[in-house]
């Protein structure tokens, strides 16, 4: 059922992102509003385009979730990756994701501190551990 799922979602929202069904959509609407002479913008012309929009947007609502929450999981896995390939990355930072937004508040505090104190001393913001160790040395 969840395999079902995610090939229907992925499915959905590729054709949702596409310019053609921004401009069918556009054109429907069109469609609609010139129709409301024809039908003398009665309240069920006006339901037409209430209750068609608002399911649609229901429904959309979940399937663009599940994507971005897909996503959002391969995303951190690809960068935990790199984190860990990268010998001279700084591993605490996988699985920060599952951290509170005290924690994470708290990291990234952490930082922006860190690369004021690396601007302030003139050097490049980007460097790395051994590099901070050793101006960290030289401070203390």
């Amino acid at each position: 059922m969840e395999h079902v799922f995610v090939k229907f979602s992925n499915a959905a929202a590729s054709l949702a992102g596409r310019p053609w069904t921004f401009i069918v959509c556009l054109g429907l609407v069109l469609i609609w509003a010139v129709s409301g002479p024809l039908f003398d913008f009665s309240e069920t012309w006006q339901l037409v385009i209430n209750t068609g929009t608002t399911i649609i947007t229901f429904l959309m609502v979940f399937l663009i979730q599940n994507t971005q929450n897909r996503d959002g999981a391969a995303i951190h896995a690809k960068l935990d990756e790199l984190i860990h390939a990268v010998e001279t990355a700084d591993e605490r930072f996988i699985g920060l994701e599952r951290l509170t937004d005290k924690d994470l508040r708290s990291i990234l505090e952490q930082v922006e501190a860190r690369a004021i104190r690396l601007q302030g001393a003139g050097l490049p913001v980007i460097r790395t551990r051994e590099e901070d160790r050793q101006l960290e040395a030289v401070e203390t």
